[in-house]
């Protein structure tokens, strides 16, 4: 393992004013976003739409990375580049999701666990020849009273931290995504509680592991009450209750945080991301974005399927992503204007 090789893929991630795309959608995820626009998902379209996204005039201002789908990785623009090409072009690094999807955990009903590390090794040296540095592998936590169990807080942060060993045994940077989820009727401070045990799992499992910690990327949730809570908290209520947990669970070591958007809306996102870096206190970590929904929900709704809109498409996007790098610096100032399909 060259610990340079790692250093210097992580340094090409953490910029101020930049965060990491999201455009690793499963089939299942990209197809039920698709019908929302009433636009198939067919391989064409998928490549189109990505290809849009990555093609966008000046994205390299505030994107620094993009995580990718192993179908996209293969994929090309109308021009015959190949997308991570393209991607390198811009000055965007490429980057692939490497897990399998989530199942029941076996004798933890409710919980679920991640599956893919059978043969992920030879799987990283395949992605690295078509252009891949970092690789992105996500744990799911459902939150009730009782869930998540201790055995699944447990296995999910023994397989984070396996995988993680597994990309920097191959020099490729591992995102470590813990995503306690939004879903369901828990208040803020059911979430922070689970969201801290989960992370002091993850540190400790990746600790035994022997994971170098300036060798990562974190990228957790927000701490946040449940979608059907019918709590709303403010972005300074949001910050708060976020950067208490970091400060007790992510060391120092770990050079950037970029969180999820996890179910926020775009505005949302860009909103809380800013509150947590304007809050006061210490912060010994970059903290950004690595946000899907959260940077492509307007530019999906603009393009509708259709070519016509291409260009509609890119300028939602680009301003999206203008916004979140603003955010990413704590320069946020709010929207006069609703975002599109926010």
């Amino acid at each position: 393992m060259d610990e340079r090789v790692l250093r210097q893929t992580v340094t090409d991630l953490v910029a101020p004013s930049k965060g990491i795309l999201a455009a690793d959608e499963s089939s299942r995820t990209i197809k039920r976003r698709f019908d929302s626009i009433g636009a198939e998902s067919t391989e064409e379209n998928r490549r189109a739409y990505r290809s849009l996204l990555l093609t966008t005039p000046g994205i390299g201002d505030y994107i620094c990375g993009v995580i990718l789908f192993e179908e996209t990785l293969g994929q090309s623009d109308s021009n015959g580049t190949s997308l991570p090409q393209v991607a390198e072009a811009a000055g965007v690094v490429p980057g692939i999701k490497v897990d399998k999807g989530t199942v029941p955990l076996p004798g933890a009903p409710g919980d679920l666990v991640t599956e893919g590390l059978d043969g992920l090794a030879e799987r990283l040296e395949g992605y690295k020849q078509q252009g891949a540095r970092f690789a992105k592998w996500r744990e799911v936590y459902n939150v009730s009273e009782t869930l998540p169990s201790q055995l699944a807080v447990s296995a999910n942060a023994e397989v984070l931290a396996r995988y993680a060993r597994i990309c920097q045994e191959a020099e490729v940077v591992p995102i470590v995504e813990p995503e306690v989820l939004m879903d369901g009727g828990h208040s803020i401070g059911r979430c922070k509680e689970v969201t801290e045990n989960v992370l002091h799992a993850v540190f400790e499992a990746l600790d035994r592991h022997r994971v170098m910690l300036e060798g990562i990327v974190l990228k957790p949730n927000m701490v946040l009450p449940g979608g059907d809570s019918g709590q709303k908290s403010t972005p300074e209520e949001v910050a708060d209750a976020t950067l208490t947990v970091f400060r007790r669970a992510v060391p120092a070591a770990v050079r950037t945080i970029n969180f999820l958007s996890g179910g926020q809306s775009a505005v949302e996102s860009t909103a809380n991301l800013n509150a947590i870096n304007t809050a006061k206190g210490e912060k010994p970590w970059a903290l950004s974005f690595s946000y899907g929904r959260g940077l492509q929900a307007p530019a999906l709704a603009a393009w509708g399927g259709q070519v016509e809109n291409e260009k509609a498409a890119q300028a939602a996007f680009f301003e999206r992503a203008r916004l979140n790098g603003l955010a990413r610096d704590g320069q946020y100032e709010g929207e006069t204007t609703p975002t599109t399909a926010d």
